[in-house]
């Protein structure tokens, strides 16, 4: 992305009658920064302790839920070195449209806006090699630079874990309303899932409760159920942990072709177990993030 300040002309995007110099760029980043957060009415980052668990699928059906219950949404792909949202809203275009006041975000469905560093690089074999420096800059470019006008729900798809990414984005932020832990039901998962809980706590984000992602299989021949990864795990450790429970998420081999495919699957099957299952966390977020 290019600089949005230079030292030839005065800063249209914040109103700045002087050139920004080295010392000014930061105090306009900040103030741009908090211009974009209030016009959203909630920021809630989407988290796991692991990777493989489903966590990206998660953020794009439960943004795509929360537009089809009529609200407004963006969705940032902060898994900056692993950006797969684009793909999975089918948007195979490369680079960003900018325009005087900033950078337009991509809509791929109605009242969903995406943005990705998927869209920044050339080719998607290429690597993403950055340090904590750059990656903290292009977050905050995101939330300075992207023109997200006024939204319900801004959601952040973090990186797995609990490293540069998710530390970036609390800290710009700042006043984040809540997180979303992903996990599946296997014993492996909930030993990560529960450092997410701990990160959150430690930065003051209140938790949102966790999301039992692959949690069983009912065979659509038979209509057998089959627990591959076990299942009730997830409410387990969020009892114990004493946080919510948001709910569980069916295994369908269908949400996999879905997100390979471009097409995200609440959108194309409304009316079964899996898209119930993204309505009702929806909707349980919504309850506790309106209540306050």
């Amino acid at each position: 992305m290019a600089d949005k300040c230079n030292t030839n002309s005065g800063c249209s995007s914040c109103s700045s009658t002087d050139s920004c110099d080295t010392s000014q760029k930061q105090n306009h980043t900040k103030l741009m920064i908090a211009q974009t957060l209030e016009k959203i009415k909630y920021k809630v980052m989407v988290m796991s302790g692991k990777g493989g668990v489903g966590k990206s699928t998660v953020s794009v059906n439960l943004a795509s839920s929360l537009s089809k219950l009529g609200y407004k949404v963006g969705l940032i792909d902060a898994d900056i070195h692993g950006p797969n949202i684009p793909k999975m809203f089918g948007i195979k275009e490369k680079g960003v449209l900018s325009t005087a006041e900033g950078i337009i975000p991509y809509e791929p469905i109605e009242n969903l806006y995406i943005m990705s560093v998927g869209f920044l690089i050339r080719d998607d074999d290429d690597a993403v090699i950055w340090r904590a420096p750059l990656k903290h800059s292009l977050i905050e470019q995101f939330l300075s630079d992207v023109k997200w006008g006024e939204l319900d729900f801004l959601l952040i798809d973090l990186p797995p874990g609990t490293g540069d990414e998710p530390l970036s984005v609390a800290h710009v932020i700042g006043d984040i309303d809540g997180s979303v832990i992903v996990t599946t039901p296997q014993e492996v998962a909930l030993l990560d899932s529960r450092k997410s809980v701990t990160f959150s706590k430690k930065l003051n984000v209140p938790i949102l409760g966790i999301v039992e992602n692959m949690s069983g299989f009912v065979c659509p021949k038979c209509g057998e159920r089959t627990d591959i990864f076990k299942t009730g795990g997830g409410e387990k450790a969020a009892n114990e942990l004493k946080v919510n429970f948001l709910g569980k998420i069916p295994l369908d081999p269908m949400v996999v072709m879905q997100g390979d495919s471009g097409k995200p699957y609440v959108i194309e099957y409304p009316n079964n177990e899996v898209t119930n299952s993204f309505r009702q966390i929806s909707e349980n977020i919504i309850r506790q993030l309106t209540s306050k």
